[in-house]
């Protein structure tokens, strides 16, 4: 694609999103100088997205456009503090734990109620709770990946429920602090997977402090304050009905298209500003937010069932032969920092892990050459017939993922491996990314600001970014990195956690199953008059405090 046919679609692109912002935001930006004083309560605030969200089911809502509107359509049991991440009190008052992390109750407010005017009862929660823990395969609905061990829920009086597991689960009380445990009513409890989807926006019923108003599929997503919501996390300074009247989620698919409206103050708040980017937003009357995700770092995983991928030192070559400093430093910002370990400083059991990637292309060529692996007349590595050609996934959520492809393309074309991208919009990546055969090393990254996460992640029945467990014959590879994940979620106490952590982090560095490339973070380009924005504890935006200064 020539460089003006580029401009011309952005341009095109452009209009579009002008278009569905026109009479959304509120007008053009106050510098910061003067943007600061007492919270207004009105407006309208445009949100730029750079993809569509494709369901509400909280469970499966870990994708940054779905929680995007889960996390300011759902209460949740208990919040869990973006600054401290300690848990505190939310739709649950208290709650108590055995010693062995197998029992959970929780005592409940009594006054909260849906936004279809339904009461939150105790019944209603152990409902949510028992459908996450458990799933339902004839509607097509998943367990939730931060929910382990789950038995059942049982209701004990009108506030108060217990939750029992049939072993220790100590990551629950975080679980439920998170969007994949947003308290949905009873009716929308009810829905099938395919109605949680786009279309069925306004028919998702939550209990927060927005309820969704309109939906333009793959468009546009409308949300407006509950005028009756009144039971917000103690710990924040505002209480009540949320400051705005409401949020126009917009798609901006094109970098150029979100970065250039919301620099026109033509709309209020944009998410994935790119590197490149970052420096427009230090002009007068615009500012950034990098949050972190307090989880598993951006990286690689390199499927070790695949032939090609089978030897350790294969594995380890690619480590060697990838120059992580340079892609930071080539495509990134100091917002990005260098990976240390899988998890990010920032996350819950973190352990350094750096020593096992460092880049050493010389050692690189040698374990290629001890593995077997000559190079051809092409410049690429043979063995046996097979060229040791690697496919990549271009992880569309994730910031310049073609770009930090390309560039592991050049750097390992160096020590004679050939790397391919994947090409494909998020339908294709996802259902390509789950066959081996097709792609063999992984680009992605989680976060969740508990232990658990590096379960989720790479655990055979989670996120299974490793392909430990086939699809086809229902066998694991690695049995023993499934045990070392498994104790990270059922070990009782933090100590015990944070030691099989630390085990499993050690494990996956010494068996180069993974490169961990940079700590990822969200970041957002504002104009000045938003004020009162925040993230949860992985990045996500909440709106409940945002406002517009005039």
């Amino acid at each position: 694609m020539s460089r003006t046919t580029r401009a011309v679609l952005a341009a095109a692109s452009a209009v579009a999103v002008a278009a569905l912002v026109v009479g959304c935001s509120s007008g053009g930006g106050t510098p910061a100088s003067t943007a600061a004083g007492e919270p207004t309560t009105g407006g309208t605030l445009t949100y730029l997205e750079p993809q569509a969200w494709g369901t509400l089911y909280p469970p499966s809502a870990g994708f940054y456009p779905n929680g995007g509107l889960v996390n300011n359509i759902t209460d949740r049991l208990l919040y869990q503090n973006p600054e401290t991440l300690e848990l505190e009190p939310w739709i649950a008052t208290d709650y108590t734990v055995n010693d062995d992390a197998t029992e959970y109750t929780f005592d409940l407010r009594t006054d909260v109620t849906y936004s279809d005017g339904t009461p939150l009862t105790a019944e209603n929660v152990v409902k949510n709770i028992d459908l996450y823990g458990k799933g339902d395969t004839d509607r097509a609905l998943p367990v939730s990946e931060a929910i382990n061990n789950y038995d059942h829920g049982e209701v004990v009086d009108a506030d108060t429920v217990v939750f029992r597991f049939t072993a220790p689960s100590p990551g629950f009380a975080q679980a439920v602090s998170t969007i994949n445990s947003g308290l949905l009513s009873d009716a929308t409890l009810d829905r099938t997977s395919e109605q949680f989807g786009p279309g069925n926006a306004t028919e998702i019923i939550g209990s927060g402090p927005f309820v969704v108003s309109a939906e333009e599929i793959g468009t546009k997503t409308s949300v407006k304050a509950r005028e009756d919501y009144d039971w917000a996390p103690a710990s924040l300074e505002h209480q009540g009905r949320a400051y705005l009247d409401g949020i126009d989620y917009v798609v901006a698919a094109e970098d150029s298209v979100r970065v250039g409206t919301v620099v026109a103050g033509q709309a209020d708040i944009a998410r994935q500003i790119e590197a490149p980017d970052e420096a427009q937003f230090t002009a007068s009357g615009l500012s950034l937010v990098a949050a972190s995700t307090n989880g598993v770092n951006n990286g690689l995983s390199f499927r070790f069932r695949e032939p090609r991928l089978s030897d350790i030192r294969v594995r380890q070559a690619i480590i060697a032969g990838i120059d992580r400093q340079q892609i930071v430093d080539t495509l990134f910002t100091e917002n990005y920092p260098l990976a240390t370990g899988a998890l990010a400083k920032t996350a819950l059991g973190y352990v350094d892990t750096s020593s096992y990637y460092a880049y050493d292309p010389d050692k690189a060529s040698e374990l290629l050459d001890e593995a077997g692996w000559t190079l051809g007349s092409d410049g690429v590595r043979e063995k046996d017939g097979q060229k040791l050609a690697l496919t990549f996934n271009e992880a569309l959520p994730q910031p310049r993922s073609k770009e930090v492809v390309t560039l592991i393309q050049e750097q390992l074309g160096k020590i004679g491996i050939d790397v391919e991208l994947y090409a494909g919009d998020q339908a294709a990546q996802t259902a390509a990314s789950a066959d081996q055969s097709v792609v063999q090393v992984y680009h992605s990254m989680v976060g969740r600001a508990d232990f658990d996460v590096l379960k989720s992640q790479y655990f055979s029945k989670n996120r299974n970014t490793l392909l430990n467990f086939s699809k086809a014959d229902g066998s694991v590879g690695d049995q023993e990195l499934d045990t070392l994940l498994q104790a990270i979620a059922s070990e009782p106490t933090t100590d015990e956690r944070t030691a099989a952590s630390a085990a499993a982090q050690q494990y996956l560095a010494e068996n180069a199953y993974i490169l961990p490339i940079f700590e990822e973070p969200q970041v957002f380009g504002l104009t000045a008059k938003v004020q009162g924005f925040a993230t949860e504890s992985v990045g996500r935006p909440s709106f409940y405090s945002a406002w517009l200064a005039n």
